[in-house]
């Protein structure tokens, strides 16, 4: 089939500056070159943006107000637009774009298919009904974002869930990879990751707050993986503010790596014991869990979004995000300290569930949802 791929408009492919779903596209793009399946172009935004593209782009979002979607990505999809329309594309793939469905059928006949990796379309998202109409198929991360879907149409039949995938030659616990900085703090019988943004939804702030309950425990260290407050200025908040003042009074036992490259991420989590990831949102289907599962780490999260779908009673304790959650998560932090005979369970059925999750099952079933 002769295939368009339309990214999200805001980072390139290849995922050069990362972003989950840009390197989720790399990875079926790779699976396509080495099978030879389809001819398949791709339209993304450049790595950095020439300085005559910026001033049209500018000219764009004064000229054209009322589109579905920012500025910035309404001009991606108009550029994108002027070649698709003198191309003929069986199918062409929207990016976690749900509403570029709604210009897109104005100048082709291909089918267009959504691959859905947030809670972008459902009952209440504008247009809801106009733009599932205008989809052939929807592949969702999770059968939370699928459930989501079917809010629109409660009979559906567009939907499939094709799980994501990671590279799980790099996330091995004896893979060899770059060498790491020193991190502030000695190892210590129980270290805790955590890896993701540092915002309110993964819910570093519970985490720290569930550590100041543990103060007693002085062999109870965490490692915070990921873009951090510190030494990034656009991110010095009232949230980054009240962070930095719960970790004060642990700050011996508690270490802010700031932003990880990625290549970095399995020697990090190797000097783990357990991976701590507290989401207080829908998290869709965060591949930090299946990360973390791969490299054999027990799992503390929650029972939000997909979350439920990544892992197992054997591999994981997920939590409610009731009023009880912040004591729930020092209990279950303690109980793992506690009981290292647990963790050495939970850490081999975490090793298993994880071989589910290659990036080579995750590109074939992608494909097979492209057919008929």
């Amino acid at each position: 089939m002769k295939i368009a791929i339309l990214t999200s408009g805001i980072l390139p492919v290849p995922a050069i500056q990362g972003g989950a779903v840009e390197t989720l596209v790399d990875f079926y793009l790779d699976y396509n070159n080495r099978h030879q399946l389809h001819d398949i172009t791709v339209y993304s935004v450049p790595p950095q943006m020439p300085l005559w593209m910026r001033l049209k782009r500018k000219w764009y979002s004064l000229t054209h107000r009322k589109g579905y979607y920012h500025p910035t990505i309404e001009f991606f999809l108009h550029e994108a637009m002027k070649d698709i329309r003198r191309k003929q594309y069986d199918i062409i793939i929207l990016e976690n774009r749900p509403a570029y469905a709604l210009r897109l059928k104005e100048v082709t006949q291909a089918r267009l298919v959504c691959h859905l990796h947030n809670d972008f379309l459902n009952s209440e998202t504008p247009q809801a009904k106009e733009i599932y109409k205008n989809l052939w198929r929807i592949i969702t991360v999770s059968d939370f974002i699928k459930s989501r879907v079917q809010t629109i149409n409660a009979d559906d039949k567009k939907c499939q869930t094709i799980y994501n995938g990671i590279d799980l030659e790099k996330f091995k616990n004896n893979s060899i990879t770059q060498q790491i900085p020193v991190l502030g703090q000695e190892l210590s019988p129980m270290n805790l990751v955590f890896s993701g943004r540092i915002n309110k939804e993964k819910g570093i702030l519970e985490l720290i707050e569930a550590m100041n309950r543990l103060a007693d425990y002085s062999q109870i260290k965490l490692m915070v993986l990921g873009s951090s407050f510190y030494g990034n200025a656009d991110n010095e908040n009232e949230f980054a503010e009240t962070l930095k003042s719960k970790a004060e009074h642990l700050k011996e036992r508690i270490t802010f790596t700031g932003f990880v490259p990625y290549s970095y991420m399995p020697n990090y989590l190797r000097k783990a014991d357990v991976a701590v990831i507290p989401s207080v949102w829908d998290d869709p289907f965060p591949t930090t869990v299946l990360e973390a599962q791969a490299m054999g780490l027990p799992i503390i999260s929650t029972q939000r979004g997909g979350i439920p779908e990544e892992v197992t009673e054997e591999n994981a304790l997920l939590l409610k995000t009731d009023e009880h959650f912040i004591d729930n998560l020092a209990a279950a932090i303690l109980d793992l300290y506690q009981h290292p005979e647990k963790r050495q369970q939970m850490s081999k059925a975490s090793l298993e569930r994880g071989k589910l999750f290659d990036k080579e099952n995750y590109a074939r079933n992608f494909f097979k949802a492209l057919e008929g």
